[in-house]
């Protein structure tokens, strides 16, 4: 019998000319073409995509409310710094609010959403295989949205939602790292049988840990850049 596809990631939307943009520059900050501190070049954005400059500043906005850039008047557009302290800030309340979200849905999860989470896991995992760190990021903030939908507490969704867009670079910048998709997936599996044996301690500490091995790679990379470049 043909396997079920109700549970694969839907189809997405062809991109606007913002999203497009938007796309082009964190891949380029991400990637380390855009280094902390430089401008983002607007008019040469422009006149590559042959667009006006309008869509590119609602790009700059939708990449400030993410942290990926700055935007101050005369200078433009500016790529953010990465500090330790920041990383090691939002990951500290990330891992304490998603751990409490995560121990709270645990007995409240449904057999259909722990199929979801097994199928967000495995569609990771082929996109790990193809080092495509786009459509992994976007799995893995389907994979947390399921149990914090779950949790039942709106207002802590909201919040936790609203902070993790926030920091998006962060989330990105640390699932580029070499090795880090791999380390998820399995981290992921765990989170998964521990949801299906209603272990609501070990849920949570499983989920606070996947938080904190996001913190300490991406800590553990900025560090090594402040060594090899005499930052500060």
């Amino acid at each position: 019998m043909e396997k079920a596809r109700i549970l694969e990631y839907p189809q997405e939307k062809p991109l606007t000319l913002r999203e497009r943009i938007a796309d082009f520059i964190k891949d380029s900050i991400v990637s380390g073409n855009l280094k902390p501190g430089e401008r983002v070049p607007e008019q040469e954005i422009a006149e590559n995509f042959g667009i006006s400059r309008t869509p590119i500043r609602e790009a700059f906005r939708q990449l400030e409310s993410e942290g990926f850039i700055t935007v101050t008047p005369r200078k433009g557009a500016v790529v953010s710094p990465i500090t330790d302290k920041d990383v090691s800030e939002f990951y500290e309340i990330k891992s304490l609010l998603e751990g409490h979200a995560a121990k709270t849905a645990c007995p409240k999860l449904t057999v259909k959403d722990i199929k979801r989470l097994e199928s967000l896991n495995e569609q990771m995992g082929r996109a790990a295989a193809k080092d495509d760190v786009k459509t992994f990021f976007k799995l893995d903030a389907e994979f947390h949205d399921t149990f914090l939908a779950a949790c039942g507490n709106d207002k802590l969704q909201t919040f936790l939602n609203h902070l993790v867009r926030q920091f998006e670079r962060f989330r990105i910048t640390a699932l580029a790292l070499p090795g880090r998709m791999k380390d998820s997936l399995l981290q992921h599996a765990e989170i998964i049988e521990a949801f299906r044996k209603n272990d609501v301690d070990c849920v949570e500490r499983l989920v606070r840990a996947n938080a904190e091995r996001g913190r300490d790679v991406l800590v553990e990379e900025i560090l090594k850049d402040k060594v090899r470049y005499g930052a500060d």
